[in-house]
């Protein structure tokens, strides 16, 4: 006779372990080549393998045995349309887990010109997953917060207090609310916050790495990055996560949320 119990709901007791494999996500990461595949992935769209090669600079049957093992560990999935083959992140927390990391990783080396316009344009305005990050994306948060869009922070970004005053919730420190002068705002600006999708929180804000401030993230980020692309006023560049704000953005964000996000 066993001399386990089994409790309500017929799982044997003592076979449940509540801690996580942090070893093993950490090692899918660790891989240079890996990390770069990753990093492409970032701004939500799924990609081929044979972009991804490009981007983490290796070949073709190299990049398909890094993918293959970031599949079966769960931090991508795999997508096939008709006769090709795409790749996307499992999902935004994969995205908020690299840019947690990218806020205590050091720089890579500049080595070419290339690289110097691409992390360039990288700071400057950039997708995380489905929202929009950079000086553009912290500009725009900031104008969400002074023009009382938003309430329940400040924008900036304060480690010392945020693990401090809740060491469970790092990076969670701040709560940020949509006022009804918000609502009223976005509306106006072609965003309903009342249908955005009831599976995310709809505002929730990530650490910016390159700024260390907050952009916004959640529905409602998600929404008003949309919105950006629909209207034209955002276009994606070459390298992956990178986007460029256009004349006509430029005109109506300033018209729209203030000049301070133009700047």
């Amino acid at each position: 006779m066993s001399d386990r119990t089994t409790p309500p709901g017929g799982r044997t007791a003592g076979r449940l372990n509540h801690q996580t494999d942090i070893a093993r996500a950490a090692a899918l990461i660790a891989d240079p080549s890996r990390a770069r595949v990753l990093k492409a992935l970032c701004d939500g769209r799924a990609l081929p393998a044979g972009a991804l090669a490009a981007e983490a600079g290796v070949s073709a049957p190299t990049v398909s045995a890094h993918l293959a093992k970031l599949v079966a560990g769960g931090l991508i999935t795999a997508v096939r349309e008709g006769r090709h083959r795409y790749y996307r992140l499992a999902g935004p927390d994969v995205t908020a887990a690299l840019e947690a990391l990218a806020l205590i990783a050091p720089p890579l080396p500049v080595t070419s010109l290339r690289e110097s316009s691409v992390a360039n344009a990288l700071h400057r305005s950039r997708t995380c997953y489905d929202h929009l990050a950079g000086q553009l994306g912290v500009a725009l948060m900031q104008a969400l917060l002074d023009n009382g869009v938003l309430t329940g922070g400040d924008g900036m970004h304060r480690p010392t207090e945020a693990v401090r005053d809740r060491p469970s919730a790092y990076g969670h420190d701040a709560d940020y609310r949509l006022t009804d002068t918000g609502r009223g705002h976005l509306a106006a600006f072609g965003v309903d916050p009342d249908r955005l999708p009831a599976r995310r929180p709809a505002v929730r804000y990530c650490v910016d790495w390159s700024e260390r401030r907050h952009h916004l993230a959640g529905g409602l980020g998600a929404a008003i990055t949309t919105r950006l692309f629909d209207l034209g006023w955002l276009r994606h560049g070459v390298s992956p996560r990178v986007v460029h704000l256009t004349e006509a953005g430029a005109k109506g964000l300033r018209q729209a949320f203030g000049p301070a996000v133009e700047a």
